[in-house]
């Protein structure tokens, strides 16, 4: 096996930075909550009812409302409103996280950027407690601010993983921090599900509701305090080059430019991944943020129904990104993550026919998506962490990050606009097919081997 010696001038110590690899967990776990809590679960379903009684005032939630809303004199139909939220969210996030990642990287302590975005992230969140009858317009500014902050904090936190894990460990980290936080998620899932089901001390539903969004808003905020703390002493190891005496703004913007232009010179395999992450990552995040949507309003599920389910795939999740760790221990990451596409696939594909109110077939798709949703995303970061050049580990996850959680903005238009032309969510469901079609057939395309040589990386034994 040919492969590439890695610099190790100004590499980390993987040995010293061992200890933190077990707080760094803890932001999966914390952030989860609000992942699946609210932008999984809760937040689709009610932004879409608090905006039918902004539509159609008086007339039941349940019932479908023809009448539009309008933003800037656009319509913008109810039932749309949430991928539309989502996918406002996601355009500006991908414009903010790149700035984001240039200067994280001339940050000397990355733990001080990831408390501001998490805390700025978990107030925005705990909002939400506060939109009520037909304030349709603070909910989803409120829901745009927490997913930006959210993916300016996951800048921080997934390149501290090519700080702490070597090459070969990379897969196996990556992969329990992915199966932590979908326990940690699928916990307090388990609370709100109880709460919004049994509506103990005469709460009404929408009370129940914002008390289980405030909850995972404050879970992410209290918990985020251990990797904070358990990171604190983590430092870069050094500035990049391209900007090492520019000041804080004009040094990130002078790396920015030197960036893109490095990526597309010398790193033609980190632009293609990120290119095929793009359109299969979009698939799944459209489909993890639509499907209480789909259940709710094409299938008519009960929202209690709605969160068994979801509970359901936190926990088959949490197994799953173990299991898909240990697959790519001997198949190696990518062959891993190609065959979950497949799996991806056919989820969709066979979403598209199940009956309505049948619950039974809902629950094995849910299953399926819990046993592949953990190991697809959580290779797909460690895959990433090879590609990347030293020293520039947040800038060049910042692209990641504007193609990961919260940022499908391709799927939720599409999603958004098949359901407006349509006006029925299988349609829209079935149309997500395409984006895990051509994201596996250019992940295909991707020579790791070479892909990690041009980046001056340690070759792992598998990829």
């Amino acid at each position: 096996m040919t492969t590439a010696p890695m610099s190790h001038t100004n590499s980390a110590d993987y040995a010293a930075n061992a200890r933190y690899v077990r707080p760094w967990f803890w932001y999966d776990w914390a952030n989860s909550a609000f992942v699946t809590t609210i932008g999984t679960v809760l937040y689709g379903p009610y932004i879409t009812s608090i905006a039918k009684a902004a539509a159609c005032p008086g007339q039941d939630s349940d019932l479908d409302c023809a009448t539009n809303l309008s933003v800037l004199g656009i319509p913008i139909a109810p039932g749309s409103l949430a991928p539309y939220t989502t996918t406002v969210a996601t355009i500006l996030s991908a414009i903010v996280l790149i700035f984001v990642g240039a200067i994280v990287d001339r940050m000397e302590r990355p733990a001080a950027f990831l408390g501001l975005c998490a805390w700025g992230g978990a107030a925005s969140a705990a909002g939400l407690f506060f939109v009520t009858g037909d304030n349709w317009q603070l909910g989803s500014i409120l829901m745009i601010l927490a997913t930006v902050f959210l993916g300016s904090s996951l800048v921080t936190y997934d390149s501290m993983l090519n700080l702490i894990a070597s090459p070969d460990d990379r897969d196996r980290v990556s992969s329990r921090g992915w199966a932590l936080g979908y326990l940690g998620g699928g916990l307090l899932l388990a609370v709100n599900l109880v709460l919004v089901t049994m509506l103990p001390f005469g709460l009404s539903t929408g009370l129940a509701v914002r008390i289980s969004m405030l909850s995972a808003a404050l879970w992410w905020g209290l918990f985020a305090v251990i990797t904070i703390r358990g990171t604190w002493t983590l430092r870069n190891v050094t500035k990049p080059d391209e900007a090492a005496h520019g000041g804080a703004v004009r040094g990130s913007l002078a790396q920015l430019r030197s960036t893109f232009v490095d990526l597309r010179r010398h790193h033609p395999q980190t632009m293609l991944f990120l290119l095929a992450y793009l359109f299969y990552n979009d698939g799944i995040q459209t489909v993890i943020s639509a499907s209480s949507l789909y259940g709710a309003e094409e299938l008519k599920f009960e929202q209690s129904q709605l969160i068994a389910l979801i509970l359901l795939v936190q926990f088959v999740a949490f197994g799953g990104a173990l299991l898909f760790g240990r697959i790519a221990a001997r198949k190696g990451a990518s062959r891993t993550v190609l065959g979950s596409l497949v799996m991806w696939t056919a989820i969709v594909i066979l979403a598209f026919f199940v009956p309505e109110r049948a619950f039974i077939p809902f629950l094995l798709l849910g299953v399926a998506i819990g046993i592949v949703l953990g190991g697809s995303q959580a290779l797909s970061r460690s895959l990433y962490s090879q590609l990347v050049p030293q020293n520039r580990e947040a800038e060049y996850f910042a692209l990641y990050q504007a193609m990961e959680r919260g940022t499908s903005w391709f799927g939720t238009l599409l999603f958004g606009l098949v359901f407006q032309l349509t006006h029925t969510y299988r349609f829209a469901i079935i149309a997500l097919v395409i984006f895990f079609v051509i994201g596996g057939f250019l992940l295909a395309k991707v020579d790791f081997r070479e892909g990690i040589r041009q980046a001056g990386n340690e070759q792992p034994a598998l990829v």
